[in-house]
């Protein structure tokens, strides 16, 4: 059997980023590291968006960056200018030639196309089975993400934040390319929070994606269908081109991973909790997430004694207990929130870097019934 110092199983955005940063860092430039993923990673497969104040790590990979946002509520809709924060995306196929090629010049570093079908953790170190081989390893990484490992338990309520989006290419200008539809919930709700999300990147060029926070995925046909008549209805738009598409399914929950890590073994990415639990933006959190692993993992304690639990996730908990419990209010409760402040706050808080007063002036700022209701529920 082969073995290596370091195994990163799966080449998404957490196994890429954590083996960038150890290609990175002098600690790790005699240690074998493997890279496994099923794909091959060559093509468009998803797209990643985030907030940030300045230019970042991933800059010069960004694909398109947008100044405004716009909010669409059912009783209050808004444009807003969101300086200093720019929102930004960054296409899959872009980051994975761009972090694949920098990887190239390690000669400590190997990627291998295989499906990961078991991972056992001895205490001493870990074999990795694949559709091909066994191999051995001193620390496995592992992103490979399944709802079983979050739904076993009742603690903690379980949403999906799913989602079908199409890149299309219109005949007429319909769009605005200085601003991002961050939600638009004119759509029926249906009993759920149902919005559309629209990233312009051209005046006839945009991915639409139907997107839901709810416990139960929907027959495709029903996204597809529910884009359509946005496109036809909303944006008076009956020709256009399906370029892309795209269809993911992101947790959202407070549930604690680490029972799933052990001495040798750490989950990473959506496997690891790493998602923010209520938002399911994940890109953000993975590339703050990462560094703090690294410097763990220098420091030669087992791997499941790194906790990233802090105060916002009981914060977090409370969104996804008062959407759980009445799964239609989605609307409401974001519309209140955008109404009431300034979406530079509801960046900053979401981000996990306000102080206690701005994180209490952004709660005052929600619907107070069905939070103070969850509150209670959770103390008492």
């Amino acid at each position: 059997m082969t073995h290596f110092d370091y195994i990163i199983i799966g080449a998404g955005a957490a196994g890429l980023m954590l083996a960038d940063a150890m290609t990175s860092d002098d600690f790790f430039k005699d240690k074998s590291i493997l890279l496994v993923d099923k794909d091959s990673k060559q093509t468009n497969d998803r797209t990643w968006c985030f907030w940030e104040k300045d230019k970042g790590k991933y800059e010069a990979l960004v694909h398109k960056k947008w100044n405004h946002i716009y909010f669409g509520g059912r009783r209050f809709s808004k444009r807003f200018a969101i300086e200093p924060y720019t929102y930004k995306m960054i296409r899959g196929i872009d980051f994975y030639q761009a972090l694949f090629q920098r990887m190239e010049s390690y000669p400590n570093v190997v990627f291998k196309q295989a499906e990961v079908t078991d991972v056992k953790d001895n205490g001493t170190g870990v074999t990795v089975t694949t559709s091909n081989e066994k191999l051995t390893a001193e620390k496995v990484f592992n992103s490979i993400f399944s709802y079983d490992m979050a739904t076993h338990q009742d603690n903690y309520p379980v949403l999906q934040q799913h989602f079908l989006g199409w890149f299309v290419k219109t005949r007429k200008p319909i769009f605005d390319p200085n601003q991002a539809t961050y939600m638009d919930f004119s759509v029926p709700q249906k009993g759920n929070t149902r919005f559309m999300y629209v990233l312009p990147t051209s005046e006839n060029e945009a991915l639409i994606e139907y997107t839901l926070f709810s416990e139960h995925l929907l027959p495709k046909p029903a996204y597809e269908k529910a884009i359509s008549t946005y496109l036809e209805k909303e944006l008076g738009c009956s020709e256009y081109e399906i370029v892309e598409t795209e269809m993911g399914s992101i947790p959202m929950t407070c549930y604690d991973f680490r029972e799933h890590h052990s001495k040798n073994v750490r989950f990473i990415g959506t496997a690891g909790g790493w998602a923010k639990p209520s938002t399911g933006y994940t890109f953000a959190s993975t590339s703050k997430k990462v560094p703090v692993l690294i410097d763990h993992i220098k420091t030669g304690q087992p791997l499941h004694e790194l906790n990233f639990k802090n105060r916002f996730r009981y914060y977090d908990l409370l969104l996804l207990d008062v959407l759980h419990q009445d799964n239609s209010i989605g609307h409401h409760v974001f519309e209140t929130l955008f109404k009431n402040r300034r979406p530079q706050l509801i960046f900053k808080f979401l981000d996990e870097s306000t102080s206690f007063w701005e994180e209490l002036n952004y709660i005052w700022g929600c619907p107070k019934i069905p939070f103070t209701k969850a509150l209670l529920k959770r103390l008492f």
